[in-house]
């Protein structure tokens, strides 16, 4: 196959939401010498565009939006971000973004798909995972200099632990260096006001849009 042709069979398995396929043709691009970073941008990232004008559209659901980024967060997780690492490859970044669950909350299916769709985009983003410290979200935003820090929580419990980051944000004297986005189900763009943040994305979608917005790029 032609390198448009391997690029081409990566963006259609994004589009048809099949995570193996998807995995696959990330596989036989970098077998082929296409660059990484290409195969992100030009297949996963593209397919992701066509995805959300649909989604935009109301041509398709959430759950697509869902099936097609779980897609390409396995072929970027187990096929490019690695290689791209290997290859210790210059990347042009819109920003860096610390993203992850707060303290007390275990959910993170929406939060890694928001984290593939914003590597997609062109962010550098580092995932704390789930259960996040306060203290750590603060460490890392401080260490890696951080232009985004992003938050996700799920259960309307652990929804204070948003503000709680960003009271230690201030305290840390770097609030006014980094935005904060916040998301998850319960989740509103009052709460996100209400606590001071500067984004809130009902999904991973806006997420990207908003987050693009922060760096101002959208």
């Amino acid at each position: 196959m032609s390198k448009e042709e391997l690029i081409e069979k990566l963006k259609s398995a994004v589009l048809e939401f099949d995570a193996d396929g998807a995995v696959e043709a990330a596989k036989q691009a970098i077998s082929a010498g296409i660059d990484p970073v290409e195969a992100i941008e030009s297949g996963i990232a593209a397919a992701l565009k066509v995805i959300g004008d649909k989604f935009d559209k109301g041509e398709l659901f959430l759950m697509h939006l869902i099936a097609a980024a779980e897609a390409a967060k396995k072929a970027i997780d187990d096929v490019l971000q690695p290689e791209i690492i290997k290859r210790k490859e210059a990347r042009k970044t819109l920003g860096k973004v610390v993203i992850g669950t707060v303290a007390g909350d275990i959910h993170d299916i929406g939060k890694n798909i928001v984290a593939a769709m914003l590597f997609a985009a062109g962010f550098e983003v580092h995932n704390l995972g789930k259960d996040v410290p306060v203290e750590e979200f603060v460490n890392k935003a401080k260490e890696l200099n951080v232009d985004i820090v992003a938050m996700s929580a799920l259960l309307s419990t652990t929804l204070p632990v948003q503000k709680e980051v960003i009271e230690a944000l201030k305290k840390a004297g770097i609030r006014d260096k980094v935005k904060v986005m916040v998301g998850g189900a319960p989740v509103t763009r009052e709460w996100a006001e209400q606590i001071g943040a500067d984004g809130y994305g009902a999904d991973a979608l806006e997420a990207v849009s908003v987050a693009k917005r922060l760096v101002g790029v959208e």
